[in-house]
């Protein structure tokens, strides 16, 4: 789950007056159902699933192992793994249907997990604990949560011999987390397509956000995603002995190029999705922010309520392209000239747009043929947005009614990425559903001390079992 859709917290709090008031809050004792459902959750977050010195094959085992024990057939449970790298393996999984005529539907997500220290958290990121009715550990959230409730869901149509028309597969990946990882998704959509090909998937990025007082304001279907490129800057220079200075340094080459990059606006644009966003949640959202965005639903040249948006940092992402340094290196000695400097700049980019085309915008800002600018990788596929599909958003919103009663749902494009991007460009749309709620502080996702609300989680497991049964026919 990326940071992105936490700051949609941000603008439905400050449209809290307008929005559902509907209470979280604790729960009650777990029934037998759910208490097997935590043993599955638990065990899968107490595994250490981080590059560093986690093992995602180790957690698609054991999850392998719940699955035939439930009674799955062995054939239909397939664990994953390159001998390369051992540790970064996954699990699919295929439940089958009895209509041949309808389309497998996939359930993605990824069970690697951001670094954490020990000595940096309050509490063991690795060990669950439950505290003022929230579950704390690393993964807890990101993505783990998906993950067991996927898992679960196939454990109980096994125990109950549910018959699904629609065949469920499911595929629980490692690589997400780490750019430069092995990535599991990436794997299975180019290497293994037959076992997971399905007509669409469902995958993290959508979720509901609170008020951070116990109220939930919104829920999220996440609808396509930028695309995510880095571009790597380098100046070189012949250097020389500092006490002699010159104006070619290198150092400055790079800060002005950069700052020329700084102070580019790319074009503002919008998509089906972003459109239906900007225009069901500035209907809803008071005071001149929300005028403002459904001002520019009307005419997107609009100056005025162009400025007032662009106040907010993620409406202002949204609406275009993006592009911001993120590290720079440079200088080989204190009492020297520097012979080369290097720069990341970290781009989101609109779909519909290459980053062959944003790297040529970037050459024309920099506009100085000392300064080489590459792609930092060639091999990621490009996202592509799936459609507002209404066979599979309707009846995400009409269970919502149910779970999540008064509530808004509306549709979002990440300003982040997920794996999806993986599915999508083979051409298997790929959606973020309805799930988890979260608070505007973000839960501690990617940072210390990550938590999930229990009644959030089990409210999830809930939604989302009955969303699989419902687009299963």
């Amino acid at each position: 789950m990326k940071s992105s859709i936490f700051a949609i917290a941000a603008m439905m709090t400050a449209a809290s007056p307008l929005a559902a008031q509907v209470p979280t809050g604790e729960m009650g004792p777990l029934n037998a159902g759910q208490k097997e459902f935590f043993g599955l959750y638990k065990e899968l977050v107490e595994t250490n699933t981080s590059q560093s010195v986690g093992s995602c094959t180790q957690a698609a085992a054991q999850i392998a192992a719940r699955l035939s024990a439930a009674g799955m057939a062995q054939e239909n449970i397939v664990p994953f793994s390159v001998a390369e790298h051992p540790k970064d393996g996954g699990l699919v999984a295929i439940y089958p249907g009895t209509d041949d005529s309808m389309e497998p539907m996939l359930l993605l997500a990824h069970i690697d997990v951001v670094e954490a220290k020990r000595e940096d958290w309050e509490r063991d990121p690795f060990k669950l604990v439950e505290e003022n009715g929230y579950y704390y550990a690393r993964g807890t959230v990101d993505d783990k949560a998906m993950a067991a409730i996927w898992a679960d869901t196939l454990v109980r149509f096994a125990e109950a011999g549910y018959k699904p028309k629609r065949t469920v597969k499911m595929a629980l990946t490692c690589g997400e987390e780490t750019d430069t990882a092995f990535n599991g998704a990436n794997y299975l959509a180019t290497q293994k397509r037959d076992l997971i090909d399905a007509a669409f998937a469902l995958n993290e990025g959508g979720g509901g956000r609170t008020d951070g007082k116990g109220k939930l304001l919104v829920q999220t279907i996440q609808v396509g995603e930028k695309i995510y490129q880095d571009y790597k800057l380098v100046a070189t220079n012949p250097g020389g002995h500092s006490s002699q200075p010159v104006p070619d340094n290198a150092i400055y080459e790079m800060a002005g190029a950069l700052e020329r990059i700084g102070a580019h606006e790319f074009a503002a644009e919008f998509n089906d999705t972003t459109r239906a966003f900007f225009e069901k949640s500035g209907a809803m959202r008071p005071g001149e922010t929300g005028a403002a965005m459904v001002a520019l639903v009307k005419n997107i040249d609009d100056g005025d309520a162009m400025r007032i948006v662009n106040q907010d940092k993620a409406l202002h992402s949204m609406l275009r392209t993006t592009c911001v340094a993120t590290t720079i290196d440079g200088g080989h000695a204190v009492n020297a000239l520097p012979q080369h400097v290097e720069a990341n700049v970290n781009c989101r980019i609109f779909p519909g747009h290459t980053p062959a085309v944003v790297k040529d915008e970037l050459t024309r800002l920099i506009a100085d043929p000392e300064i080489s600018i590459a792609f930092a990788r060639e091999d990621k596929p490009l996202a592509m947005s799936p459609p507002l599909d209404p066979a599979l958003i309707g009846p995400m919103e009409e269970l919502a009614k149910k779970y999540f009663p008064g509530v808004p749902v509306l549709p979002s494009m990440s300003t982040g990425a997920t794996d999806g991007l993986y599915l999508s460009a083979v051409g298997i749309p790929t959606y973020g559903v309805p799930s988890v709620w979260g608070d505007p502080d973000g839960n501690g996702v990617h940072g210390l001390n990550e938590r999930v609300e229990v009644k959030a989680l089990y409210t999830a497991r809930d939604y989302l079992y009955d969303l699989v049964k419902q687009l299963a026919g």
